[in-house]
């Protein structure tokens, strides 16, 4: 430890907790009694090597402990429901503040969820729609007005004083009523007098007579006299006015005797068509009255779909275009069409992809000569009595976009509703960029400024920030669940800044994750006006500019897992560059450096996606070699993730028959795809849903484990079998928690909390269990060491050591064997799934699999980028074809091939603006992924 540490801790006492936030011995996790004094209202980058003990520092003992005080200081009969949220374990914390974390883990799967629900823009919208939007009729486009008691009551008093005034409206005679039978019950209402045809009678009158000329009649509601002064006469003019209203069915007649007649109407109908007022819930799709009735507000329905029905549009109907009509019971509703398509010119052996549209069309309706496939779906549909039929059924559904609210969710009339000719539809299939504009520019009229200001402010505001965060290409009606882990927590942080708070720490989980560089200096802007408005913001971090940007920088280490949780620096970037030590300071200056062949492996093979059109591709036609490694970069927004997760990766699935997912528009695959024998999309969702789900049993190790401890004499002479040694059967594990170590206790308004089990102490296992020994460690104890350890432990036993390998090889050697699934970051969990298939050892000859990584570098140092790379390239030398979508120059320099796409994000991009090798694209000062390697290069 340098000099300048010790005085900071000699000092931490006399520290003011005013102006640090002051942490005395940690023990989270694997911190080794770390202090450290942390500088408020200043923007902070912890960095170190994955699984150093960031995380464990800002979130762990940081954020829990803010978070714990929040809860002490609300009241107990809150507080019994979060009854032992556990201090972190530290020796004391002072000077914190309310903590406001904003993670990587997309964690919403609710399928309602959306960009413009998340940032609360949705809400506003609403508001602002229904208060000040008009309805226009889709008919003749004029505005769908009614009249109002005002509109009568302001059109009596234009006026002169004294002039006579008769209210009336139309008597509705119903159809089972003679007219006799209304004017008797009128009576009974209290009203004396009726107009036929303009002239005044008494209904006594007529009734006695019993004599009903014909003509209109209208009920004589009131006569009054135009009295401007008067606030009676006003009062019961409006009256009278709403009585003819709802007499006449919405119709109200005023004459002024010799001067003018009028009539009005309240009811809010044109065209012939009659509209709905417009209300907060008409706007909502998550309430029933506003939701488009087809799909129930989700945007898409359950339908067959085709991709499916059709996978590989390459093949013709002879050679079995149609998947569903392969099988053995169900060849015979292909058989009529092969034998008979000659009787009305149908070509039976062109491609699926090169028939004209009637050809298709006709596949699904059938003719006189067969049964086309819509009567098949029918036919299964009648049969789902029968397992085989509903599965088969199952088969060949997919979501596809509702077809009335084209995936917006609202009922058809919402779009009627505009402000300055934009409906709510409109704006949110905006990208926010152009949103923001639209609502700078918004033309409004005195009266809807004044309603509407400050609902614009909030909506301005967040747009904004959106924007800043460098999400400019998101349109507020993108579901939550379709977005990156990167992209969530900017949403959540364009959030956080949209209610600005003040006097608040923030802790953010690498902000930069799938930024491009030319995004992230935006980011930064951001952190920094965070920081300005007077809060502490601490990022766990490795991306370099936002270190430069740091007021101070403080590296945990030295190494990963038990060889780290120490402060082995804090100071500013100066400092740490020229008195650092650490990996950190190494990779910064240059000293080391991420080596990267440079041999570009020549390639033979490849494959060609043709017109895609998906989201926003412009209609690209790409090439991707097999065999190497080929890195697919671009600005946020550019259409990296819809070309590879929207388009490739469905479309060689489905023909694999892996993949049920929706395939983006394209037009069609060419080239050698048919090589492939699997994909892998390797993304960074949690790898195990259950709590019990570990690395170990991952990797499928433990089961050598239980072997080995089933082995031991004790467990021989019990009769313990290896089942006895797993956590998740019964049989050995303790039943208290069943074998979870933990036990969840549901709050109802906040975050779960998972509380250490009482009756096996948080071991899993039953005691006699904990008898079985092997080299006087018991089962338990195994699980809590790390890879590392256990690969010392277990050095003699080949079979255990061959699985665990691969996570030693992926840089994981830190993580505990036992260490549940969910306490994984994002990029661990793609890292454990790299190792499982490191650890197949899938050389066999034939097999050939294309594995997909999206943004495999996050949450990893420098260091560890130079494991990542060597374990991706071992795929590679075995054979198999590596994508990976990447913004980090040092994985585009390894590259073999390069495809970029821009130049910018959302509607500007979509395009090819790059194809080749990272030396070529050296050269491109014009392209910004280009810009951005010549300067690392630059640095190195």
């Amino acid at each position: 430890m340098d000099k300048s540490m010790q005085h900071h801790h000699g000092a931490l006492e006399e520290l003011d907790p005013r102006s640090y936030i002051i942490i005395k011995n940690a023990k989270v996790n694997n911190l080794k009694s770390l202090s450290v004094a942390i500088p408020r209202n200043k923007l902070v980058v912890v960095t170190g090597l994955s699984g150093s003990g960031k995380s464990s520092l800002a979130f762990d003992t940081l954020f829990a402990e803010g978070q714990r005080m929040y809860v002490e200081s609300l009241s107990s009969y809150a507080r019994q429901f979060l009854g032992r949220m556990e201090k972190p374990e530290v020796e004391y914390i002072k000077g914190v503040s309310p903590a406001i974390a904003i993670q990587q883990k997309v964690n919403t799967r609710n399928p309602r969820s959306t960009v413009g629900t998340t940032t609360e823009i949705y809400d506003y919208l609403k508001l602002l729609y229904s208060r000040i939007g008009r309805t226009i009729s889709p008919i003749s486009g004029e505005e769908v007005k009614h009249n109002t008691v005002t509109d009568v009551v302001d059109y009596i008093h234009s006026f002169d004083e004294g002039d006579k005034v008769m209210i009336s409206c139309p008597l509705q005679i119903a159809a089972d009523r003679t007219v006799k039978k209304e004017l008797e019950i009128l009576l009974q209402k209290g009203f004396s007098r009726i107009l036929i045809n303009g002239e005044a009678f008494y209904v006594e009158d007529l009734l006695e007579n019993n004599d009903f000329p014909k003509g209109d009649y209208e009920i004589l509601i009131d006569r009054v006299t135009v009295q401007h002064d008067d606030e009676d006469n006003q009062f019961r003019i409006s009256d009278s006015v709403q009585t003819a209203f709802y007499e006449g069915h919405g119709e109200c007649n005023v004459v002024i005797p010799g001067k003018d007649q009028k009539s009005f109407n309240d009811r809010f109908e044109l065209d012939g068509m009659t509209f709905e007022h417009p209300s907060v819930n008409f706007f909502s799709f998550n309430n029933p009255y506003g939701a488009c009735k087809t799909c129930e507000g989700f945007g898409s329905v359950l339908g067959i779909n085709e991709d499916l029905v059709i996978p590989d549009k390459s093949l013709s109907v002879y050679e079995g275009a149609i998947a569903p009509w392969r099988g053995e019971s169900s060849k015979k509703w292909a058989e009529p069409l092969i034998k008979n398509g000659i009787n009305f010119d149908f070509p039976i052996h062109r491609a699926y992809e090169d028939l004209d549209e009637e050809h298709k069309q006709l596949l699904w309706t059938g003719n006189k000569y067969f049964q086309g496939l819509n009567d098949f779906f029918d036919h299964l549909q009648s049969k789902t009595h029968k397992i085989q039929y509903r599965v088969m059924l199952s088969r060949f559904r997919g979501r596809t976009t509702c077809p009335d609210c084209k995936g917006t969710r609202l009922r058809k009339d919402a779009s009627y509703v505009k402000i300055d000719n934009h409906s709510i539809i409109d704006v949110v299939l905006m990208p926010t960029e152009k949103a923001y504009e639209h609502f700078l520019n918004l033309k409004l009229t005195p009266q809807e400024e004044k309603v509407a200001n400050r609902l614009l402010k909030e909506i301005i505001n967040r747009l904004e920030y959106i924007n800043k965060v460098g999400l400019v290409y998101l349109t507020l009606n993108r579901l939550t669940s379709t977005l990156s882990g990167g992209e969530y927590q900017r949403i959540k942080l364009a959030t956080s800044l949209g209610s600005a708070l003040v006097g608040s720490m923030y802790i953010l989980d690498e902000p930069s994750i799938g930024l491009h560089p030319r995004d992230t200096d935006r980011l930064i802007t951001v952190l920094e006006s965070l920081r300005d408005m007077g809060n502490t913001v601490i990022v766990v971090e490795h991306e370099e500019k936002i270190m430069k940007a740091a007021d101070e920088i403080i590296d945990i280490g030295p190494d990963a897992g038990t060889h780290g949780g120490e402060l082995v620096f804090q100071g500013d970037l100066q400092s740490l560059l020229t008195k650092g030590n650490t990996y950190t300071a190494k990779y910064l200056k240059g000293e080391e450096t991420i080596a990267f062949n440079k041999s570009t492996r020549p390639w033979k093979n490849k494959f060609t996606i043709k017109g895609a059109r998906e989201n926003n591709l412009k209609n690209l036609t790409v090439s991707f070699p097999l065999g190497v490694l080929t890195v697919v970069t671009g600005v946020s927004g550019s259409g990296k993730s819809t070309l590879i997760k929207k388009v490739l990766y469905p479309a060689i699935g489905k023909i694999l028959g892996t993949v049920n997912e929706e395939t983006g528009k394209f037009d069609k695959l060419e080239g050698e795809y048919k090589k492939i024998t699997q994909i892998e999309f390797v993304d960074q969702n949690p790898i195990g849903k259950s709590s019990r789900s570990n690395p170990v049993t991952y990797v499928k190790a433990y089961d050598a484990i239980r072997n080995l401890y089933a082995d031991q004499p004790t467990a021989k002479q019990r009769g313990y079998k290896p089942a006895f040694f797993s956590f998740n059967v019964d049989g050995g594990r303790c039943e208290a928690c069943q074998g979870e170590g933990t036990q969840k206790i549901e709050m109802q308004f906040m975050a779960d909390i998972y509380l250490t089990c009482e009756s096996c102490k948080g071991k899993r296992f039953k005691n006699e269990i904990l008898d079985v020994k092997f080299k006087d460690k018991d089962i338990s104890e195994v699980l809590d060491l790390t890879i590392e350890e256990a690969m010392d432990f277990f050095k003699d036993k080949q079979a255990i050591i061959g699985k665990l390998e691969p996570l030693w090889e992926v840089g994981l050697g830190y993580i505990g064997l036992g260490q549940s699934s969910n306490t994984l970051s994002g990029g661990e969990a793609q890292r454990v799934k790299l190792a499982s298939y490191l650890g197949k050892n899938t050389s066999k000859m034939d097999e050939h699999i294309l594995f997909i990584f999206d943004e495999p570098t996050t949450g990893l140092h420098f260091h560890d980028i130079k494991k990542l790379l060597h374990s991706i390239n071992a795929l590679i030398d075995q054979g198999h074809s590596v994508i990976i979508i990447e913004h980090n120059t040092e994985v585009i320099k390894s590259a073999d091939w390069v495809i970029d796409l821009g130049p910018e994000g959302g509607e500007k991009g979509g395009f090819v603006t790059f194809e080749g090798t990272p030396e070529e694209l050296l050269q491109e000062k014009e392209n910004y992924t280009g810009k951005y390697l010549s300067e690392s290069s630059m640095n190195q």
